[in-house]
C-alpha cells in the first residue's frame, strides 16, 4: 500500500505519494492561494492526490489513505480545523469531512508541527526511537511530541505549543499575547533581533556590511557567516540566542526527558556551529546537571510534512 500526505501551508500546498517505510515515490505543489474560501482549497487538495496517483499508474485502490498537515487549532478526531491564521476562511471548518466527499480512501488530519514531528520521528533523525520532540525554528517555535510512537497534543488538541512556554517574566511581547515565550528568543526571528542587537551596539561589526549594508535585511545565516569569519559580535549574539534555547530545551528535558530533541528549520542547517553553543549551556539547564536525551539535527528538510501527514493513517 502506498499513502498520501499533504502539507498545506499558507504559500503552497503539497502533496507526495510515500510508502510504509518513509520512501517519497513521487511529489506536486501548487500555489494555495490562502485568500480563498476553503471549499476551493480543499478540493485542490484532493484533485492534487488524484493527480499523483494518476500520474504514477496507480488508482485508489492501491492508496491506504490520505493525511494532511495544516497550521493552526486542529481536532484530528472529527477532522475540523477551528482555526488557521494562515487563512482567510478557515474557521471551524470540516475538512476531513469534505475531503472525504472528494476522495474514496480514508483521510486524516494533524497540526503541521506534529506531522512534522512525526515524520522525522519515524523516519528523520529520531528513527528507531518512539519518544522524540521535534523543535522548528523558523519565523515562530514550532513543536511536535512524540510519545510511544504517537503525537500528543493534549486533551483538547492544543498540546505541543512548546515556543508558548515563557522563559523570561515579563520579557518581550510575543504574538500570542503573552510576554517572554520562548518564540520571541529562539525562533529565526529572534537570531535576527539579536544580531541586529549585537551590530548596533558595535558599529564596526561585520554584522553591518552583510545584505549591502541594509541592516534590515539581516538573517540568520549572515550572523553564522560573520561569526565563522571571526567576527565577535556575531559571536556573542550566536552565544546569547544559545543561551535562551538552552533554557527552553532544558525545560523541555525536565517535563518530557525524550530519547532526542530534534531541531529543524533555517538555523539547523549549521548543524554543529548552532549545537554546540547550545550544548555547552544546556546540561545547566537541566534537573540533575545532565541529560541522556540527545539533540540532533534534522534530517528530512522540507519533506518531514508530507512524510509525517502520510504517515497519519498508518499509525492510527
Amino acid at each position: 500500500m502506498i499513502y498520501a500526505g499533504i502539507d498545506l501551508g499558507g504559500t503552497t500546498i503539497k502533496a507526495a505519494l510515500v510508502t510504509e517505510n518513509g520512501e517519497i515515490l513521487c511529489k506536486k505543489s501548487i500555489p494555495t492561494g490562502a485568500e480563498r474560501n476553503n471549499r476551493a482549497i480543499i478540493e485542490d487538495m484532493a484533485s492534487l492526490v488524484k493527480e499523483l496517483v494518476e500520474d504514477q499508474g496507480f488508482t485508489f485502490d492501491d492508496v491506504h489513505s490520505v493525511g494532511i498537515g495544516c497550521p493552526g487549532a486542529i481536532n484530528p478526531v472529527d477532522g475540523i480545523v477551528y482555526f488557521s491564521a494562515n487563512f482567510a476562511d478557515f474557521r471551524n471548518v470540516a475538512v476531513v469531512p469534505i475531503m472525504k466527499e472528494l476522495l474514496p480512501v480514508p483521510v486524516y488530519i494533524e497540526n503541521d508541527a506534529n506531522v512534522a514531528g512525526l515524520g522525522e520521528a519515524m523516519f528523520g533523525a529520531g528513527e528507531g526511537h518512539k519518544n522524540c520532540i521535534t523543535i522548528t525554528i523558523g519565523t515562530g517555535l514550532g513543536g511536535g511530541i512524540i510519545i510511544d510512537g504517537k503525537i500528543f497534543s493534549g486533551a483538547f488538541f492544543g498540546g505541543g505549543e512548546m515556543g508558548h512556554q515563557v522563559i523570561v517574566a515579563d520579557g518581550l511581547q510575543c504574538n500570542c499575547g503573552r510576554k517572554g515565550c520562548w518564540e520571541c528568543y529562539s525562533s529565526a526571528t529572534g537570531m535576527i533581533r539579536m544580531g541586529k542587537k549585537w551590530a548596533v551596539q558595535n558599529p564596526s561589526s561585520t554584522l553591518n556590511d552583510a545584505e549591502g549594508g541594509r541592516l534590515s535585511l539581516l538573517n540568520a545565516k549572515d550572523i553564522f557567516d560573520c561569526a565563522n569569519a571571526g567576527d565577535e559580535a556575531a559571536k556573542g549574539a550566536i552565544q546569547e540566542y544559545a543561551h535562551y534555547m538552552a533554557l527552553g530545551l532544558g525545560n523541555t528535558i525536565n517535563v518530557f526527558q525524550p530519547e532526542y530533541i530534534i531541531l529543524g528549520g533555517g538555523p539547523s542547517a549549521q548543524k554543529d556551529k548552532l549545537l554546540d553553543p547550545i550544548m555547552k549551556e544546556l546540561a545547566d539547564n537541566v534537573y540533575g546537571g545532565s541529560t541522556r536525551t540527545k539533540v540532533v539535527i534534522a534530517k528530512l528538510g522540507n519533506d518531514a510534512g508530507v512524510i509525517g501527514a502520510a504517515m497519519l493513517g498508518k499509525i492510527s
